[in-house]
């Protein structure tokens, strides 16, 4: 009998109102002095002063210094930061680049080596200190994973942390803090956000757990993105797209996500395209790939896509899924090609060795491929 694990933040506050919880978390967790990892467009647009607002009367200082797709760098940045400025806890608050940058500092904090030392699984020693997640986002679901992920510049890779200790303390979930969101980033997170469902259910490692989290986040992403994208001030449409993303991360920190993933890994690391835009580039083109392995799964998500299926075959609701899927992203304005991106066809063969090789993410895929099949793949999406 195989066994499965379940593993999320510590606790979730989730709701309009959750905001107004932070003092009294980071009192529960006894930080006095946090440290709030941000970037500067979140002061800009006020939505860290939302944060400050519920702080409560203690000592914090700010560092804004995160970037997309945030690199080495910025980490030994903020943990000298951190360190200078006598922190006793962090606050990751923004998209995941965020969050993750906060969840490296909290496991680097307690680790007297290199960073480089952590990249891989289970290599963190211990717990570091106390971490609370804010999302600004709907899509990354890094609030409720153990891994961050970073750009190593010098080698033109994505790598990435993975340990239970990186889970945040608390997941404070509120769709306020999402409403400056900017339309691309709804349009670009919330697509991120259903690649992790789909993949989650598609997964190798699925279990019934993760199933109903990763369809209930196709379901509410399939309703409420076009309508968060369309109206940024639709607060309804904004709550579910953070409860998709949530339980989008829920679903895919513990049934992993696979191929569309893996692929678009060399991406970001290469030619710096945004994670969600990557994932929604690919996402029709794995699909299809692999629809031989799993045509009823690939049923269901058809279905949870709005797909009325009953007459259908298997197959062909296959089919409509991935249908489904790219018109989504044509909805949300997903830019479509890699052409457009500026990639080079003749990077194509070592992006595909380099995406093989990730097998953290490729034993999940349930089709297995070749580099040669991977390249078939960014040909089609090119």
């Amino acid at each position: 009998m195989s066994i499965s694990s379940f593993k999320i933040a510590h606790k979730l506050l989730t709701g309009t109102s959750a905001i107004e919880q932070l003092a009294t978390e980071l009192t529960r967790l006894d930080v006095d002095n946090p440290l709030i990892v941000t970037d500067a467009a979140l002061v800009e647009s006020g939505t860290v002063a939302l944060a400050l607002a519920h702080l409560g009367a203690r000592d914090y200082e700010i560092f804004d210094r995160v970037r997309p797709d945030p690199e080495i760098a910025i980490v030994e940045d903020c943990m000298q930061v951190y360190r200078d400025g006598g922190h006793d806890g962090l606050i990751g608050l923004g998209g995941g680049s965020a969050i993750d940058i906060a969840k490296s500092v909290a496991a680097y904090a307690g680790y007297h080596g290199a960073l480089e030392d952590l990249f891989g699984v289970d290599l963190v020693p211990r717990k570091g200190p106390p971490l609370i997640a804010i999302p600004t986002t709907a899509g990354t679901g890094s609030e409720v994973t153990n891994v961050a992920i970073l750009s190593d510049k010098a080698a033109q890779l994505k790598k990435g942390i993975v340990s239970d200790y990186l889970l945040p303390d608390v997941a404070l979930v509120s769709p306020q803090m999402t409403l400056t969101c900017p339309r691309h980033v709804t349009a670009a997170s919330g697509v991120d956000a259903l690649v992790h469902g789909v993949e989650a259910y598609l997964s190798l490692n699925a279990s019934p757990i993760t199933d109903s989290l990763a369809l209930g986040a196709i379901r509410l992403i399939a309703r409420a993105l076009p309508k968060a994208f369309a109206n940024p001030a639709n607060l309804e449409a904004r709550e579910d797209m953070a409860t998709a993303s949530l339980m989008a991360g829920m679903a895919f920190g513990n049934a992993g996500v696979g191929a569309v993933h893996a692929l678009a890994y060399p991406l970001g690391g290469r030619f710096h395209m945004s994670h969600g835009v990557s994932n929604a580039l690919l996402l029709p083109y794995v699909m299809t790939w692999n629809k031989m392995a799993c045509v009823e799964r690939m049923q269901d998500i058809a279905a949870a896509m709005g797909v009325r299926t009953a007459r259908l075959s298997a197959s062909e609701a296959a089919d409509r899924a991935v249908e489904a899927m790219a018109d989504l992203c044509a909805a949300v304005e997903i830019p479509a090609g890699l052409r457009g991106f500026g990639v080079p066809e003749e990077a194509i063969p070592a992006m595909a060795r380099e995406a093989a090789g990730i097998e953290r993410l490729m034993r999940n895929n349930p089709r297995r491929l070749s580099p040669a099949d991977i390249e078939q793949i960014y040909r089609a999406a090119y």
